[in-house]
């Protein structure tokens, strides 16, 4: 068997000892975040010379890297997270694919690194989830995938690398924030900023999640769910979190969002500005100061604030904790708006509920 696409054919490869099916289901009886795999990837390599060759959907396996591979020492890698859904009538839904492989090659070309043709990312995907549709589990957990590329070339130099190899690995995965839907606390981070002007921050690639960890390491200690990171210009604009986009509900309805520049363009940020747009909306995209939201969550023009991005949907946020104290926004509890955006944006996701928009695409099981 094949997957097709326009410009790469990925030829599936069986793998020749899955995990037992009683074995499968006891791992997905108990799931986390990120640690369980399933028994297959999708692989791609790219040279100077060939372009996109030897692409195949086969055994998950380790990869044998050179001491001197490229990445290892000027670190080209990007990625991407997305999920396929299991609906109540057993098929597996992909929510925008297409966003994702428009995002990923976005990010190549701020890294100096080969795009991928939409479509072969997109049968790339779709062909792992087809094969391994007995790891997409039910309810409420789902399969994350991660595409991702990286240089593979062996060689000690300061030039972007002739050889890549593109992967699509999955990971049946439960909640990403444990304790389900309670409010974040966020610690505001004022050591230490995420993205530059001109910098790689609407790119989505590993440095960039690297140079988050100490600030998150410092949030945990101040006994915080995630950083908020400001402007590294001013320390004063807020962008977002180590992972994630932000959003603020207004008394008056509208909602504001921090601009693009910097920040990630995330895939449900713009879904959510699209779905609340057509539902009236008056939506903000603009710089908004840390200053603006204490004094906003303080006189109650902020009613709520939630946080989105693939890993954990959408999730409200209760409190936040700075250098100078803490504050709460609303009641501290997850708002009716976030409560609604989440609810509207999971229906639709998991087939649950009507897609108006066209995001959802259906993958059949490969024969």
């Amino acid at each position: 068997m094949t997957v097709d696409a326009p410009g790469i054919r990925f030829e599936l490869k069986r793998s020749s000892n899955p995990v037992p099916a009683a074995e499968r289901a006891e791992a997905l009886s108990h799931l986390t975040f990120g640690t369980l795999f399933s028994d297959h990837m999708a692989v791609a390599r790219w040279s100077q010379d060939r372009g996109w060759h030897s692409a195949e959907i086969t055994a998950r396996a380790p990869f044998p890297i050179d001491p001197a591979s490229s990445v290892l020492h000027y670190a080209q890698e990007i990625f991407e997270g997305m999920k396929a859904y299991r609906t109540a009538d057993g098929r597996a839904l992909l929510f925008r694919p297409e966003e994702n492989a428009r995002r990923f090659n976005q990010s190549a070309r701020r890294m100096a690194m080969p795009e991928l043709p939409e479509a072969d990312f997109v049968a790339a995907v779709e062909g792992l989830v087809a094969v391994d549709q007995d790891w997409l589990p039910e309810g409420e957990a789902s399969l994350y995938l991660r595409p991702f590329m990286f240089a593979s070339e062996s060689f000690l130099g300061v030039r972007p690398s002739r050889e890549y190899i593109f992967c699509v690995i999955a990971s049946p995965v439960g909640p990403y924030f444990k304790g389900g839907s309670k409010p974040l606390t966020l610690w505001v981070s004022q050591n230490y900023s995420r993205a530059a002007r001109g910098g790689t921050g609407e790119a989505k690639c590993g440095g960039n999640y690297a140079g988050s960890l100490a600030a998150q390491a410092e949030a945990s200690t101040k006994g915080c769910d995630q950083v908020v990171f400001l402007d590294s210009a001013e320390n004063r604009w807020v962008e977002e979190l180590g992972g994630m986009n932000l959003f603020f509900v207004m008394a008056d309805g509208r909602l504001v969002t921090p601009s693009l520049g910097t920040i990630l363009p995330g895939i449900t940020r713009k879904s959510i500005i699209e779905m609340a747009s057509a539902e009236g909306h008056i939506v903000e995209e603009r710089p908004y100061s840390f200053d603006e939201w204490q004094a906003d969550a303080a006189s109650g023009r902020m009613k709520e604030a939630f946080a989105c991005g693939t890993a954990a949907v959408v999730a409200g946020i209760g409190t936040l904790r700075h250098a100078g104290g803490e504050f709460t926004i609303g009641d501290g509890q997850v708002g009716p708006t976030t409560e609604a955006f989440r609810h509207k944006l999971v229906g639709i996701q998991r087939g649950a509920a009507p897609d108006s928009f066209g995001w959802t695409r259906e993958v059949a099981r490969a024969g």
